[in-house]
This record gives structure tokens, sequence and C-alpha cells, in this order.
């Protein structure tokens, strides 16, 4: 991008509050470039060589609310985040959950989506959904993945 790179813009995005999700598209596989990317806000991460029908699909899941990362960036986000140290500092806000949400977070981390939180919890998707959105609400974040990001960040996953 000849003014801004893709970082960037999305910072400023969600810095504006601006109503949109971004799915970053890039080349690159780089650990610290993804995680800088949905620290930035980035809803989604897709490496350009996907078939077109997984990048397509990709901006669905996130144009529906939902996060979206492909296979080897989650491997990668996980491998960054693990080379961190735990930032101490994000723990008042996780203790604000209550047992369940906090149960739910572990399973969001674990890439579950609201189905087979469900079925593991043995209760509705209604409720899944509400304890979901109580997790993000309380942790200050705007989806999934930036729930689960918070959760690696903060050491409790």
């Amino acid at each position: 991008m000849p003014i801004l790179d893709g970082i960037e813009a999305t910072r400023r995005m969600a810095e504006a509050e601006l109503p949109a999700r971004v799915v970053m598209l890039t080349t690159f596989g780089l650990d610290e470039l993804v995680v800088a990317a949905l620290r930035a806000g980035a809803s989604g991460f897709v490496l350009k060589e996907a078939p077109p029908e997984e990048i397509v699909d990709a901006v669905h899941v996130v144009a529906r609310g939902d996060a979206l990362l492909a296979p080897q960036v989650t491997r990668a986000v996980l491998a960054e985040l693990h080379r961190h140290p735990v930032r101490t500092e994000l723990g008042a806000r996780l203790k604000e959950l209550t047992p369940r949400e906090r149960e739910v977070l572990g399973l969001l981390a674990r890439g579950l989506s609201n189905s087979e939180i469900a079925a593991e919890l043995v209760v509705g998707e209604g409720t899944v959904k509400t304890h979901v959105a109580h997790v993000l609400a309380k942790l200050g974040v705007r989806d999934r993945v930036q729930a689960v990001v918070y959760a690696f960040e903060a050491g409790v996953v």
C-alpha cells in the first residue's frame, strides 16, 4: 500500500471506531506481523496463496461478525504469543469473568465454534453466544480472536 501498511490502516480504522471488519490478506506468514495485525484490530488473516474460495469464505465469516485465522496462521500466532512474557496487568479484567465465562474463554482458545462449545458444556448455542458476548464485553475486545490473544498475553491459556 503506497501510504500506510495494512496494519497501520487497520489500527486507524479501529481507533476511529469505523464499522468495518478487516481480513488481512498477505503473502507474509511472519509470526510478528500476524500478531501485530490482530492487535491492531484485524478479525481475520488469510494468506494470498489460499484458494480463492477460502478467501471468499473468510470474508463472509468476518462480515458475519466472527473471526477467522487460516490454520497455518493460527500456528504462527500461538508460537509468537508463547515467545512473549505474560502481561500481568491484563489480569484485572480477567477477574471480572465468571468461572463459566473463563471456561468459555478456554474453549475459544482451543478454536471451538459456538456449536462445539455448546456440546462440550451441554448447553444451547444461545447460551454460548451470551457467554461469548459477556467475555468480549468484560475484556473490552471486539471479537473471538482478540479475546484469545488477550487470554494468551495474560497467561491464562
